[in-house]
């Protein structure tokens, strides 16, 4: 029986791209919001929900990004030409996150500095992973197995459009986390904010949901028609019932539903993308069995992966459990 080793590793890597967007957006999300509590007790507390695990969050990148290096060579060889200017403003963006989260620990008479610094970059890794995205879903030009393209091919209406959506959705899971983790007025004024999100979220989902099926045929296609028209129906069905649940949940006070539900409408978002995508790695013309290494190489690397995903993600969920709960407004992780 021959194993279909490609397919099984672009599985594996769409789960580590899931699980960084759903992990680490989240605590990009606390950043957008941060110039909207303008109390410096508020941004102390709302540090202190992701102290604990934001960094490991990280960690799904790395594996999504070293896996199509490792497994996907030609994908990567034509992504990144195609998508160099917002990639690296994403990892800048990142970097510069992280130095100001443990800055402004640090320093009394720059905080104000390092706490701008936070929101931007936050706000500019959110978005350029957007635009990515959006470059990606518009497709990437490719002759002779090569990015034919030009240097600005990535900057269209519609990457904006989706880069604003991520923006937007990151703040949404940002809000609902604040709702779960924290009390008080803190709590109240996510509970405000999660509701505003949710509706914009929906409405900017909306949007690119209808947006996406007219720039291919191949999108067209497999959206309206049968037998895949039906996850046309299906999937607004479900995005729907998540929003449903968030709405209940803040009004009930059910502070992990909202969250949870924020979750929920990511993975069918994802989702989404992946019922457009497939069977490409990089549309219109780039196959998952075209872009992977040779059978033996990934057979080799899978090895790997099979011993160090489950290690990571015990790791992240003791991690998670272990931090559970409110957080306490007079005590401090840092």
């Amino acid at each position: 029986m021959l194993i279909d080793y490609p397919f099984i590793w672009a599985a594996i890597i769409a789960f580590a791209v899931l699980a960084y967007v759903i992990l680490d957006g989240f605590d990009l999300g606390i950043g957008i919001l941060y110039p909207l509590f303008p109390e410096k007790h508020d941004k102390d507390v709302m540090m202190n929900s992701v102290a604990p695990v934001w960094d490991g969050n990280e960690t799904w990148l790395v594996l999504g990004g070293g896996g199509l290096l490792a497994v996907f060579p030609l994908a990567y060889a034509t992504i990144l030409p195609a998508l160099y200017m917002p990639i690296i403003l994403m990892l800048l963006g990142l970097i510069f996150r992280g130095v100001a989260f443990e800055f402004r620990w640090r320093t009394h008479r720059w905080q104000g500095f390092w706490n701008k610094a936070f929101f931007a970059g936050s706000f500019t890794a959110a978005l350029c992973q957007g635009i990515a995205l959006g470059a990606l879903v518009q497709g990437i030009r490719i002759e002779n197995r090569a990015y034919a393209g030009g240097w600005w091919d990535w900057l269209t209406p519609f990457s904006i459009a989706t880069g604003i959506a991520v923006v937007i959705g990151y703040a949404l899971l940002g809000s609902t986390w604040l709702v779960m983790k924290t009390q008080g007025e803190l709590g109240v004024k996510a509970r405000r904010l999660a509701s505003l999100s949710a509706v914009a979220t929906l409405v900017a989902m909306g949007a690119v949901s209808l947006w996406t099926p007219f720039l291919s045929d191949v999108y067209l296609s497999r959206w309206f028609a049968w037998p895949t028209a039906i996850f046309s129906v299906i999937v607004p069905v479900l995005v729907a019932g998540c929003f449903a649940l968030m709405l209940y949940g803040l009004k009930a006070h059910r502070d992990t539903l909202p969250f949870l539900a924020a979750l929920g409408l990511f993975i069918l978002g994802y989702a989404g993308i992946g019922i457009s995508f497939y069977p490409y790695i990089v549309p219109p013309s780039l196959t998952i069995w075209d872009a992977a290494a040779p059978d033996s190489s990934l057979a080799f690397l899978l090895v790997g992966a099979l011993v160090l995903v489950p290690m990571i993600l015990c790791y992240t969920a003791y991690s998670y459990w272990v931090f559970r709960g409110k957080v306490d407004p007079e005590e401090g992780y840092h």
